[in-house]
């Protein structure tokens, strides 16, 4: 393992069918058959990484359903609203009409964006107590069989305390963070999810990529973290990239596909003590939709499909990067000293302790 702590894996509950990455993101029972294997063979991962001294962190999916019709990938069908778990009263509506709702477009209108559907995902009524209970019964489900923490996908779209509500509901020693965008001038905060969660900062990779494309940027790393008004350290989960920005339209965006800038700048983030960091593990893709690839990471005589030409990328195996996660563990939480910039702002030097 390296010396990582966890590992977070995809929504694990039945979804929509399709091929594409974000069908993994559409709920449609909380059955733990998806893509990915059936209940057996997710229980049968979590042990193992248990006993690697992994912790799994599971992504979970509260806040919606799977939009339109059809059958999920264990055979459960759904259509507009309805559900095998849920009725169109379980999800936020329109006064005058419980099959519709309005649709989220404005995220200064806090109301609108907790409410209202994302990209047509029917909004669950997760201040509504049998709602709460339905999904209190999944986590806790997860939780029985090992799962360490949870990621709380979409959080931002929930009200903070309602969502609490839920997690007060299960086991609390299950670790949570929280999903929640965050851009200047916004009507919900991530500091509304802090007193019962850390939460992701996405301010993080943006400035990590600015410092690294304009390398006159490097001088200011000397106070990066609270400073560029970001989280307080101890609430922040931290990432270079993750699933959804990889595939953005921000041409500054550092990935895989950024080659030695990109190892430099995760390499970076595990040397600084700022927040709890997150390294990405990707599979190679050319379009926003592609799913993963058919065949899987370790071949036959398992042999690995990683880095090259090969399907699946891990960037977690790179030695510059997997090499920097005992030196995080071991510098504990020892402080930044001794920065300095050089090379007109192009190199950056610090210790730490």
């Amino acid at each position: 393992p390296r010396g990582f702590a966890a590992v977070q894996v995809s929504p694990p509950m039945e979804h929509a069918q399709g091929s594409s990455w974000w069908v993994r993101y559409q709920p449609v029972t909380y059955n733990l058959t998806s893509r990915s294997g059936d209940r057996a063979a997710f229980a049968s991962m979590v042990a193992r990484c248990r006993a690697a001294g992994v912790a799994v962190y599971a992504d979970a999916v509260l806040n919606h359903c799977a939009r339109g019709s059809g059958v999920g990938v264990a055979g459960s069908a759904y259509s507009g609203r309805t559900f095998p778990l849920y009725g169109p009263g379980d999800f936020h509506h329109a006064r005058d009409d419980i099959l519709s709702n309005c649709v989220v477009h404005n995220y200064t209108d806090k109301h609108e964006v907790q409410f209202c559907d994302l990209l047509g995902l029917p909004d669950l009524c997760t201040e509504c107590a049998r709602v709460q209970d339905t999904l209190a019964a999944y986590l806790s489900d997860l939780a029985g069989l090992g799962v360490a923490g949870i990621r709380l996908d979409a959080a931002k779209h929930q009200d903070p305390w309602q969502l609490r509500r839920v997690l007060d509901k299960v086991d609390g020693h299950l670790y949570r963070f929280s999903e929640v965008i965050d851009h200047d001038g916004e009507g919900v905060s991530p500091l509304e999810y802090t007193p019962f969660s850390q939460v992701t900062e996405f301010k993080y990779g943006e400035g990590v990529d600015d410092a690294f494309r304009a390398s006159s940027l490097m001088n200011g790393l000397n106070r990066f973290g609270e400073a560029w008004n970001f989280v307080p350290a101890g609430d922040a989960v931290v990432f270079v990239d993750n699933h959804d920005t990889q595939r953005g339209d921000d041409p500054k965006q550092l990935t895989y596909k950024s080659g030695d800038l990109y190892t430099l700048a995760v390499a970076f983030m595990l040397a600084h003590p700022y927040g709890y960091p997150q390294v990405m593990s990707s599979y190679r893709f050319a379009d926003f939709d592609d799913g993963p690839p058919a065949e899987p990471v370790h071949g036959p005589g398992g042999k690995l499909r990683c880095g090259g030409g090969a399907p699946w990328v891990c960037e977690h195996r790179r030695p510059a990067i997997a090499n920097m996660v005992p030196w995080r563990r071991a510098a504990g939480e020892a402080g930044v000293s001794a920065f300095v910039a050089g090379l007109d702002g192009s190199a950056a030097l610090f210790c730490r302790g």
